[in-house]
């Protein structure tokens, strides 16, 4: 009887466990179904047991269509990476038979195909007694957060991108002034390296050089106030290795919003140059307001769009005689600068066409009436952000007193320079007359064979000084075309071998007369020159005379010509006094000499070099002094330019008629009875027929009769000059055949031109060379009747 309760309270008992279990399993099953997290469980094999709602939505699997299925199949994920296949958590675990801890970049594929972010983990189940039963997967969707993860790294991937990109040094701090980020800009600017900067104290970087009074607190203060910032605080400091500087400094905590900030944000702005600009235009400034007060000359600013007065200077005030107040708003017609309003305009619009305008004599008017010769000069330019037009208004008073006292000046130089010519000229004359007479005497002296040892001697000595009083008038003569640069050339081929010989000749009488030895040496080939043969030759006989002037008797002159590439080179040398190395410089300046002795036994009038100077560069050549210096002899070198050779070395013929053998009848006009007289002689001695009248009227009656051939005409004569008697003779029929010759002591060229222009042929200087005025008769034709 009491074997059944037993068993039927064992049944009841085991009922009520399975119950119990049943109870438990709904109890999991619910809190399993209730948490956020997707939850699987397997088998020992792998085979899905368990899916909550959760895994279900994210795998695309239903509990009942998951059932049984490889856990691989229903949670299948990729690597979060490559996008690669992976093993899911849950078999490793099985496989292991150990925990998988979290899991993350895993791309779980739900069963349509789509992708979203996991992250997973498992762990083994076990029985009472320790068997594996199955694993369980726990995995969460993180796609969100990812997508929230990566906009937060966008945003400070930008923020770091704009600091670094920013032309200003750039500091973020903590809270304990450690740097947790510097741009370029700092590491650039303050030459310091990342090493020595990240998570270091602001105030340790570069040594300490950012340890400046006062910043620690400042910075700090952007912590604690109300204003989370700080703006533009001006901080000068000396910087071991930038030196002095202005920093400009901008903080701002952040959060700004939140009391307790976790960052400072610092700007950092060298603008030391830019305070160096503005105390270079304070100090400008103040160096132009100084000017502008104390200049002495007046200064008015105006408007540039009315042309109204905005600023005077005293100076103006003083000039003009109107008060500081009395301009201000005034037009520069109202103050006396122009005619009238009209004129005023055209300058206002000239000036803001052009932006400057000069007048160099403006007429000014001042308060009282009285007028002031002023310059004045304006120009529109940017003040303080606006255009404005500065006047420069100076008193030229003084100026212009000097200019007219320079003008008359001037014009009493030029009347003074042309009486000095005037002077010269008849100077020439009146020294070229006398001397005339005493070489044609000496002429006919010389004619004289039965002439003792004794007159000879004499007469050479009256000769050689003769000429050179001769040489002195032409000097002379040269000084008005020197100083005035008037020197006029005759070019023509002249060869320069020839040129050389023909001076030589001149000096021959002075170097034998002192004994001296003249070698000449001539270039083998022709040296052709485009030149004024009269003009060098006279350069070469000046360097000669000085050479023996200056060289002692029984001295020796070297005369060469030679080629170098394309020039001509004449060289005189002598063994003389030489030049003191003093005086070279000098030496071919006009009326300047070396030292003489009292007696100026060897003087001159300091012309003959700078004519030799003057000569040889209007034909384009050069020449050169040297010497060892005194007593060690002297070198002049002159350099002409060549030009192409003939094409056959012989010189072209000039046809010259054949001398006539038959007597001319030569007519001689001039009022020096002596000099007339005595070149009557000589020309009857040499075979002609002259005759001698001393005025132009006893010319012109006496012609018709006498018939001349020739016609020796002073200019300087009484009652008619040489020039009206000239054009009277070429005005006569009868008498225009005749050769016409001046004889005359004016030798300017303009004289020159005067006789061209009166008809006269020929125009020979007194004392005329007897050689070329034979050549010349020689070259007459004697007119047939």
């Amino acid at each position: 009887m009491n074997a059944a309760p037993d068993s039927e309270r064992t049944r009841t008992a085991a009922a009520a466990g399975i119950e119990a279990l049943y109870e438990q399993r709904d109890l999991l099953r619910v809190t399993l179904e209730s948490i956020a997290d997707g939850i699987i469980a397997t088998d020992p094999q792998g085979g899905v047991v368990f899916l909550n709602s959760v895994a279900a939505a994210l795998t695309g699997w239903s509990a009942s269509d998951a059932a049984g299925q490889p856990v691989d199949r229903v949670y299948r994920v990729l690597d979060n990476t490559g996008g690669q296949p992976i093993e899911s958590s849950v078999l490793r675990a099985l496989r292991g038979a150990r925990a998988i801890a979290l899991q993350n970049h895993h791309r779980l594929v739900d069963r349509d195909g789509a992708e979203r972010s996991v992250n997973d983990s498992a762990a083994p189940i076990r029985n009472a007694t320790g068997d594996l039963v199955g694993a369980v997967l726990v995995f969460r969707d993180v796609t969100e957060r990812e997508e929230a993860e990566r906009a937060v790294h966008r945003a400070l991937s930008y923020a770091e991108d704009i600091i670094q990109t920013l032309r200003e040094p750039f500091l973020v701090l903590d809270v304990d002034f450690h740097v947790k980020t510097a741009n370029r800009a700092f590491y650039e600017t303050f030459q310091v390296q990342v090493e020595e900067t990240q998570k270091r104290s602001l105030f340790d970087l570069g040594n300490g050089q950012w340890n400046i009074p006062g910043l620690r607190d400042l910075i700090a203060r952007v912590l604690e106030a109300p204003d989370p910032s700080l703006d533009d605080f001006e901080v000068e400091h000396d910087f071991p290795v930038l030196g002095r500087r202005t920093m400009l400094l901008n903080a701002r905590r952040f959060p700004p919003s939140e009391a307790k900030a976790e960052l400072i944000l610092l700007a950092i702005q060298d603008i030391s140059e830019r305070k160096q600009q503005e105390n270079s235009v304070r100090i400008s400034e103040v160096r132009y307001r100084r000017l502008f007060e104390s200049a002495k000359d007046g200064i008015l600013i105006l408007n540039a769009e009315t042309g109204r007065v905005l600023e005077v200077n005293p100076y103006m005030t003083t000039l003009l005689r109107y008060q500081p107040a009395e301009f201000l708003g005034k037009e520069l017609w109202e103050i006396g600068l122009f005619k009238d309003k009209a004129e005023n305009e055209t300058a206002f619009v000239e000036l803001q066409e052009h932006g400057y305008i000069r007048y160099d004599h403006l007429p000014l008017v001042t308060k009282d009436g009285a007028t002031v010769p002023v310059e004045f000069v304006s120009n529109v330019y940017q003040m303080s952000h606006r255009a404005v037009i500065q006047c420069n208004i100076r008193d030229i008073s003084d100026r212009r007193r000097i200019e007219r006292q320079l003008s008359e000046q001037a014009d009493a130089l030029a009347d003074a320079g042309r009486r000095k010519d005037e002077f010269l000229a008849m100077l020439s004359h009146e020294l070229r007359n006398p001397l005339s007479p005493i070489l044609y005497a000496l002429q006919a002296l010389r004619l004289n064979a039965s002439e003792s040892e004794v007159h000879r001697q004499a007469r050479t000595v009256i000769e050689r000084h003769v000429m050179h009083l001769v040489r002195l008038v032409d000097d002379l003569l040269e000084v008005s075309r020197i100083t005035t640069g008037s020197l006029r050339l005759r070019l023509e081929r002249v060869e320069a071998n020839a040129l050389v010989e023909r001076a030589s000749v001149t000096i021959r009488a002075m170097t034998e007369q002192k004994r001296q030895t003249l070698s000449v040496s001539l270039n083998a080939e022709p040296l052709w020159l485009e030149a004024d043969a009269t003009r060098l030759e006279q350069v070469v006989g000046n360097l000669l005379n000085n050479a023996s002037k200056f060289t002692d008797v029984g001295g020796r002159i070297w005369l060469g010509v030679e080629r170098d590439e394309n020039w001509a080179v004449i060289r005189i040398r002598d063994d003389g006094t030489g030049i003191a190395a003093a005086f070279l410089p000098h030496i071919f300046e006009l009326f300047t000499q070396g030292d003489q002795a009292l007696d100026r036994s060897e003087g001159g009038l300091g012309i003959g070099l700078a004519l030799v100077k003057s000569i040889v560069e209007i034909h384009g050549g050069t020449v050169e002094a040297d010497s060892a210096g005194l007593a060690q002899g002297s070198q002049f070198v002159v350099r002409l330019p060549l030009v192409a050779e003939r094409t056959t070395t012989e010189e072209p013929s000039v046809p010259s008629p054949a001398p006539t053998t038959d007597a001319l009848r030569i007519l001689i006009v001039d009022d020096s009875v002596d000099g007339a007289n005595m070149l009557a002689v000589l020309l009857q001695d040499a075979g002609h027929i002259p005759r001698v009248v001393h005025s132009g009227p006893a010319a012109l009656q006496l012609a018709p009769a006498f018939d001349p051939d020739v016609v020796l005409l002073d200019i300087g004569l009484p009652e008619m000059d040489g020039y009206e008697v000239a054009r009277r003779f070429r005005a006569d029929s009868r008498l225009a055949h005749v050769l016409l010759v001046a004889i005359t002591g004016y030798g300017q060229d303009v004289d020159r031109q005067h006789s061209k222009e009166a008809g006269l042929d020929h125009h020979l200087v007194k004392p005329v060379d007897l050689a070329i005025l034979s050549e010349l008769l020689n070259s007459v034709e004697r007119h047939r009747k």
